[in-house]
């Protein structure tokens, strides 16, 4: 199987979808004439015209409400965001008009739009531009949300994603834009809504998603040198949550550490956690532990920075903790 870099399976899955539907469109700042702020879409406009690959102004509630509307009116936007921390500006539109399009038209107009682009932070960024979103839109009924790790399922989650007849939230990463991995040529589609276990084990799970896979990974490669096997999960889509997933392995492990970036007060591993010990209670033999990001805003400083994500160390204290923990 061929390797190609995450930013190439990106743009594969959206020419594809194109070639195959001419009501498919991508939108948004430097995606035309400068082939993406991250060269994700280098060469579409070449291939697909001005019509379908459209630069706009910076002016993310403007030209996300343009996508909404040709939405509804039946065409399947893109709309790319060049971080998501922009996107705070047209949560409006997303909100209180994608998101709730079918309900309050009682079934007639769906929304079939694709929100995507790089979320959390990418190093030395600031405060302002390196927050992970994916629990605030996974708290929207009516979303989908999608949070990728490796460019094979971000190719099969995208083609998904802009034949799905939701609106999708849809999450990459500016540090993995670069990244190797296997991608076939011929033409895949991966399920929104079924995780995937990236390493069979048998003492702990390990949840995680987006960049913390490869802290959860690496965590794991450095238990298994002291004798412990982790099963690393992948959610892959956040909204819907396959949590049976998460469940059946608990069930083989007995312990579990939920690994990502979010802020931890209301985060996506809160979630997980109550529904595990809800639904798996009497087969945990500890106490489930998160790793979350700081619960402060990400300052400059390089140190700060590594003090502020979780990161390989800190996951094999966790699970070292949760090993030797008893009820």
């Amino acid at each position: 199987m061929r390797e190609i870099a995450f930013r190439q399976a990106l743009r594969e899955a959206m020419q594809e979808e194109m070639r195959r539907d001419e009501n498919v469109y991508l939108m948004g700042e430097e995606v035309a004439e400068y082939n993406g702020a991250y060269k994700v879409s280098q060469g579409m406009l070449a291939e697909f015209g001005e019509k379908r690959i459209i630069d706009t102004p910076i002016a993310e509630l403007g030209f996300a409400a343009i996508g909404v509307g040709s939405a509804s009116n039946g065409l399947r936007p893109i709309v790319e965001f060049m971080t998501w921390n922009f996107a705070v500006l047209p949560l409006d539109q997303i909100l209180n008009h994608a998101s709730k399009m079918l309900a309050m038209s009682g079934g007639h107009f769906g929304c079939p739009i694709v929100f995507r682009g790089p979320n959390g932070s990418a190093g030395q960024l600031g405060a302002q531009h390196s927050v992970a979103f994916e629990n605030w839109y996974a708290n929207i009924p009516g979303l989908k949300v999608i949070s990728v790790s490796n460019p094979y399922d971000a190719k099969g989650l995208l083609k998904s994603a802009i034949r799905d007849n939701d609106p999708v939230v849809f999450m990459e990463s500016e540090v993995m834009y670069g990244d190797l991995g296997h991608v076939p040529e011929e033409e895949y589609l991966i399920p929104i809504g079924k995780a995937d276990i990236k390493r069979a084990g048998t003492d702990v799970t390990i949840v995680s998603f987006n960049k913390m896979m490869k802290v959860a990974l690496g965590a794991a490669e450095e238990l298994q040198k002291e004798g412990i096997s982790a099963e690393v999960i992948d959610l892959r889509t956040i909204r819907p949550l396959d949590i049976d997933t998460i469940i059946t392995s608990v069930k083989k492990t007995n312990r579990l550490v939920i690994v990502e970036e979010q802020w931890p007060f209301g985060s996506v591993s809160t979630e997980i956690t109550y529904r595990v010990q809800r639904m798996a209670f009497d087969y945990l033999d500890a106490p489930i532990r998160r790793l979350c990001s700081a619960d402060a805003s990400m300052h400059y400083a390089p140190t700060l920075v590594a003090a502020f994500l979780p990161d390989i160390t800190k996951v094999v204290k966790a699970v070292k903790e949760t090993m030797y923990s008893v009820k």
